[in-house]
């Protein structure tokens, strides 16, 4: 953490401040009281576990949260079973909203036994009134809702919450100022994402997310570069730079500045080694950020450029804003001035109305784009959105052969894409000893594939050369080059 406030020093006696963040450093300050009563008389520090489904957007919201609670005193744990458990929530799919339901059914009787547990949800699934109103009705035991827009009031919240003992919910239909200069918690020392912008107006007509994340909004420039020239000092490598839709950055500010502009002025942060973004939404990238990945020498060399259909028709179904010719236009620019680029997508098998002739479309762009790895998704009706009332659902059993047809086509193309890298030396960051086998640890190279190789703990955080000896699919088998 990097934004260190000394909480000892503030005057709890006063009024709380009506200024962010000072506000909720008041009242972290309020709940570290609170923590040290606990701590008195229990004979240890109450400990709090969080959960996280869902995008990258949620897990850097995660890390903002574990920060204020590692802040007030909390000690985390990785059990379920805590003292604080909180569940920030994702609600893409509706089998997402199912996941929370059963664990907090399995927390009933735990909750039950241990009058001490406090449980909280906070994300994307709480900005729905239905799912909001679920949680009142059907689960009294919940102490804390918050939704996506004010994640930043978790002090607050928490400790009205202790003060007074009963349900606080806390959910805004529309977002507020973006605050700044809250704590920060990351999973690894050496790199981290970095939010530059908030929210959706794209409305892709199976997405929820401009529902629960709220239109656009942008954070100024120089509060982004700061927070990442404050990241680099705390000894940060790599960033990622995070967004709905990382190209349509800036045309909220009152002076606009382009994705392009910023990811240059980033690039030449001193200290800084690599970049990356995501997500890139095809109708708004421009050549000018193409020049600028091109140009910029810190820029990993790997770009995730969601697909969804291959059919254009499909596409205008799904409001996507492309067609497929002018897809394989911008694939083919991008390759011609990043000819080393490794493309990655998200595709959509079973979308309403899908026919053989418009998957062969998919195929198509699959063998033409030649992607290094692919999210797939069969089709999942999401209430709340266009596409959930069309017409046209495609049965089940015909979705499934076409997923599992595409699957093929990608594991095969991804393959002989990894197999063609075999025996290259390449540079990969080392990010953690292997799941599987401690004698390895496992890096990533600068195209976002992963290679476990022979190493030991004191390499994580660095950048070495690695020789790449064995191809296994989705990722190699190799070693360090003194």
């Amino acid at each position: 953490m990097y934004h260190e406030i000394d909480l000892d020093k503030i005057d709890l006696n006063s009024e709380p401040p009506t200024d962010e963040p000072a506000r909720q450093y008041y009242f972290m300050a309020k709940c570290r009281e609170w923590v040290r009563e606990f701590e008195r008389k229990n004979g240890r520090r109450p400990s709090a576990f969080i959960q996280t489904f869902g995008c990258q957007m949620n897990a850097k919201d995660s890390e903002k949260i574990t920060a204020v609670l590692e802040y007030i005193g909390y000690q985390e744990t990785e059990g379920p079973l805590a003292d604080f458990v909180l569940f920030n929530t994702c609600t893409v799919r509706e089998n997402a909203n199912m996941k929370i339901y059963g664990r907090l059914g399995y927390l009933k009787n735990h909750k039950r036994e241990n009058p001490l547990m406090k449980i909280a949800l906070c994300g994307c699934m709480m900005q729905e009134p239905d799912e909001v109103e679920r949680i009142k009705k059907s689960y009294p035991f919940v102490d804390l809702v918050f939704g996506t827009h004010n994640i930043y009031k978790l002090a607050e919240l928490l400790y009205t919450q202790i003060q007074s003992g009963r349900l606080v919910m806390d959910v805004w239909q529309e977002p507020g100022d973006i605050v700044e200069d809250l704590p920060g918690k990351r999973k690894y020392p050496f790199k981290t994402g970095v939010n530059i912008m908030y929210g959706c107006n794209n409305f892709c007509s199976y997405c929820i997310v401009p529902y629960v994340r709220g239109r656009e909004r942008s954070r100024g420039p120089e509060d982004i570069l700061e927070e990442i020239r404050g990241l680099v000092r705390d000894g940060v490598k790599e960033v990622m730079l995070l967004g709905q839709n990382v190209n349509s950055y800036g045309k909220t500010l009152e002076h606009p500045v382009s994705f392009a502009s910023l990811l240059c002025r980033v690039n030449e942060i001193e200290g800084l080694e690599r970049i990356r973004f995501m997500t890139s939404h095809p109708k708004d990238l421009s050549d000018e950020l193409i020049d600028a990945m091109a140009a910029c020498g810190k820029v990993c060399s790997h770009l995730h450029l969601p697909l969804q259909s291959g059919s254009s028709r499909i596409l205008e179904k799904m409001n996507r804003r492309y067609t497929k010719e002018q897809y394989l236009g911008l694939v083919s620019k991008i390759r011609a001035k990043l000819p080393d680029i490794s493309l990655t997508t998200d595709i959509i098998v079973g979308f309403p109305g899908e026919t053989e002739e418009d998957f062969e479309e998919t195929l198509d762009v699959v063998r033409s784009v030649r992607y290094d790895s692919a999210y797939t998704f069969i089709y999942s009706k999401r209430s709340g959105t266009p596409a959930a009332a069309m017409e046209d659902q495609v049965p089940k059993e015909v979705v499934k052969e076409r997923f599992d047809r595409l699957l093929k086509e990608i594991q095969r193309i991804s393959a002989e894409i990894t197999d063609s890298r075999v025996g290259q030396t390449v540079r990969v960051m080392a990010e953690e000893v292997n799941g599987q086998d401690a004698a390895l640890i496992t890096g990533r190279l600068s195209n976002n594939a992963t290679v476990h190789f022979p190493g030991e703990k004191g390499m994580i955080g660095s950048i070495l050369d690695v020789k790449l000896i064995e191809s296994r699919g989705f990722y190699y088998m190799g070693e360090v080059v003194q």
